[in-house]
Order: C-alpha cells, then structure tokens, then sequence
C-alpha cells in the first residue's frame, strides 16, 4: 500500500478586475450602424448584430419605436410592449425586416433595461466616481422585475415568429 501525503490546502486569493463600461471607450468611426444612414431607403446597408446593437441610431426606426419604449410602471410596460409588438408584426405584414428586427431589438432593450432597474438602484450600474467599479448589486427597484418580464414575454414572441425567423435567415445569406 502507498502511502499519499495530502498536501496542504492551497489558500487562493481571489483578484477580480472589473471591466469598464464599454461606452467609455466607444469608437463611433468603426460602429457599423450610422447616424446619418435612413435605413428603410437603404435597408441594405443594415446589420442585424449582436443584441441590441444599432438600437438608439437607426432612422427612422428609432424615432418611430423609441416613442413607444416605456417601462416605468407595469402597466406603462404592458402597454408600450404590446404597441412596440404591433409595430413589429406591422413591419411583417409589410415585408420590412428592418422595422422588424429594430421592434424586436426595442422589446429586448425593454427586457434588458427594466432588469438594470431591478438589479441597480436608479438603473446605474457603475460608479463614475470610483473607476467605474460595480455598484451593489440588488438595490433596485422591485417593480421593475414584473416590467422586465412583460417585455420578456414580448421579446420572445418576436423571436419565435415564424415569418420573422424565416426573413432573418433571408437576410442573414444575403446581407451577412
């Protein structure tokens, strides 16, 4: 029988480095959605991206769903989503993917910053004034977890949308 000495537990000191908020180093020339850019004319020109991405700069979508997106009170949510959602099968039945996936991109927004709200006090995430280190996480405002779950619902009823899976395969061969 061999005899195996246990080693003396190793005592690990945990580091953990906070990654800035990426807006801090933003490089707009490189972005690939523009401002200037009315993509309805020029829907070629668009990307569909990761997430949300394009969101708060694409015309003239931003202006059309952005005075929808609202998520103070539940029942502000359950309406704004529900206007937000009609809008997307709107740009559907029009056969215009990039309405479309900037709805569908509106109602993940609704989702994602309903849940900052939840999780942060005031939906601020860093503090500015301590190199951007995390803030207590849990501070926030309970409500606003039931508005993070209305959009939620919505969001996944885009994404499950069988005419809107099959133009985003479309657009996705052709455009990239």
């Amino acid at each position: 029988m061999v005899r195996r000495d246990k080693k003396p537990a190793v005592k690990r000191t945990e580091l953990i480095i906070y990654k800035k908020p990426s807006y801090l180093n933003f490089d707009s020339k490189n972005y690939y959605w523009k401002k200037d850019i009315n993509y309805r004319t020029e829907p070629e020109l668009y990307r569909i991206g990761k997430g949300e991405q394009g969101v708060l700069i694409c015309k003239p979508y931003k202006s059309e769903i952005g005075c929808y997106w609202r998520f103070k009170t539940p029942d502000i949510a359950t309406i704004s989503s529900k206007k937000i959602y009609a809008m997307f099968l709107d740009y559907l039945e029009h056969n215009e993917f990039v309405g479309a996936d900037m709805a569908r991109k509106y109602l993940q927004m609704g989702f994602t910053r309903a849940r900052r709200y939840t999780n942060y006090k005031g939906g601020k995430k860093y503090n500015p004034n301590n190199n951007y280190q995390l803030l207590e996480r849990g501070t926030g405002n309970k409500e606003k977890a039931i508005c993070a779950e209305i959009f939620y619902k919505k969001w996944q009823d885009a994404e499950a949308n069988a005419v809107y899976k099959n133009l985003k395969l479309e657009w996705q061969n052709k455009y990239g």
